[in-house]
């Protein structure tokens, strides 16, 4: 019999933020002692959590031959989050075994993210495998499919174009902005709104290492608080047109119904700095500016529209790395298959062993018996000579067994194996 792998989850494919944003959990101060004391989860042996704003996934090695119900998944997912079932239970996912472990390699590399190919989740399942590691509560079958992943997903991001092309309006907005300028680390941008986009796009400057930055917002109260996070200026909204004219990039991201620059504001401000260009990024939706601000000159006006077209074109070219990008996850996948048939075959090699090094004392304390007072030098050359003579003997069969199993030949070995020398049956991993 061999291990059962178990995965519960949910995601953003499957669940509303508002589940998602409670079910956040670590394996940190886990015991698997106190879990099998009180009967709750007597045969789990292993665990890891990937645990991201778009995903909640536990992975569970429990002992060989569990049978892993419906039931129990999502009782572990609840003592793990503190959330009662029924609060997720709808919106889960459940795999095992293979299935479990292609699901990973798929997360990993980047083929489930919300964004096509996005690196942070690499990152994220690295970070989860780190954090069982320090915790203990992973072994073997989990080391080996985490690592798998890691692999997976670092030759996606190498060996394809799955990650390449910008995958955000805002990082495709501030790309627009290098183009004219380049290196932005050293320019003054404006960020004009501080809802998801406009935050999102503070995240890929600060990233850029941007650090002069002016926020506005209609709620000063927000500019103030994100300024303040981050060491950064905040200007009351009716400071905008005086902003406009010291800014070198703007990004406009309000929820405003009507344009809230006008020409006649970018005209203004740019008659105050007639030597230097003016990037104005609106991805806003409806438009922020006034798109009769492109025609002033050394104004670079990019808006949503033009953005959209962009990001079309880069899910596009990511679409086609998809079919390179399962061809690694098939490969690491049959490697992974492999090398969980050969932990398998382990127990069977280990009470191999022992038996052996059981009998091998037995003869030895027999024979020095016999031979009465010998110096401690003969002593220890027969100790040496019967290990190694045993170590000789199974090396052979050891080797044999280990490539049976990477082929899924082992169960008919195993089993004669176990008959020939008479070994225990069931052995846990």
């Amino acid at each position: 019999m061999k291990p059962t792998i178990a995965l519960i989850g949910l995601s953003y494919r499957t669940a509303p933020l508002g589940v998602r944003e409670r079910m956040g959990c670590t394996v940190n101060g886990l015991s698997f002692a106190r879990w099998q004391a009180d009967g709750r989860f007597p045969d789990l042996r292993e665990l890891v959590i990937l645990s991201t704003c778009n995903r909640v996934e536990a992975y569970a090695a429990f002992a060989n031959g569990m049978t892993v119900s419906p039931t129990l998944r999502l009782d572990l997912l609840s003592e793990l989050t503190g959330v009662e079932t029924a609060v997720f239970a709808d919106y889960t996912y459940s795999l095992t075994d293979q299935a479990a472990a292609s699901h990973l390699l798929r997360v990993a590399a980047g083929l489930e993210s919300l964004a096509l190919g996005e690196s942070q989740i690499l990152g994220q399942v690295t970070d989860a495998y780190m954090t069982a590691v320090s915790a203990k509560t992973i072994g073997p079958l989990l080391t080996e499919l985490f690592r798998s992943a890691i692999r997976a997903g670092k030759r996606a991001r190498n060996e394809t174009g799955i990650s390449h092309n910008s995958m955000s309006v805002s990082s495709l907005a501030i790309a627009q902005a290098q183009k004219p300028l380049g290196d932005l680390s050293a320019r003054h941008c404006l960020i004009v709104g501080l809802g998801e986009m406009g935050q999102l796009a503070l995240k890929q400057l600060r990233a850029r290492k941007v650090q002069n930055i002016t926020l506005i917002n209609r709620s000063s109260r927000r500019a103030t608080d994100l300024a303040q996070k981050h060491g950064l200026t905040a200007r009351p909204w009716e400071e905008l047109s005086a902003a406009l004219a010291e800014a070198d990039v703007v990004i406009s991201a309000t929820g405003a119904p009507h344009a809230v620059i006008t020409a006649d504001m970018v005209a203004t401000a740019v008659a105050q700095r007639p030597d230097r260009p003016l990037i104005l990024l609106d991805i806003a939706v409806p438009r922020d500016i006034d798109p009769a601000a492109a025609r002033i000159p050394g104004v670079h006006l990019t808006d949503a529209d033009q953005l959209q077209g962009d990001l079309d074109k880069a899910l596009a070219a990511r679409r086609r790395e998809i079919p390179k990008v399962e061809r690694i996850i098939k490969e690491e996948l049959a490697a992974l298959t492999a090398q969980w048939r050969i932990l398998s075959v382990k127990p069977v090699i280990v009470n191999m062993r022992q038996k052996a090094e059981q009998i091998r004392q037995q003869e030895m304390e027999r024979i020095l018996h016999h031979l009465g007072d010998i110096d401690p030098q003969t002593r220890q050359q027969l100790q040496f000579f019967s290990r190694s003579l045993v170590n000789k003997l199974l090396h052979e069969p050891t080797i044999r067994l280990k490539d049976k199993a990477s082929q899924d030949e082992a169960g008919v070995y195993t089993a004669v194996l176990s008959d020939l020398f008479g070994l225990e049956e069931g052995v846990s991993n």
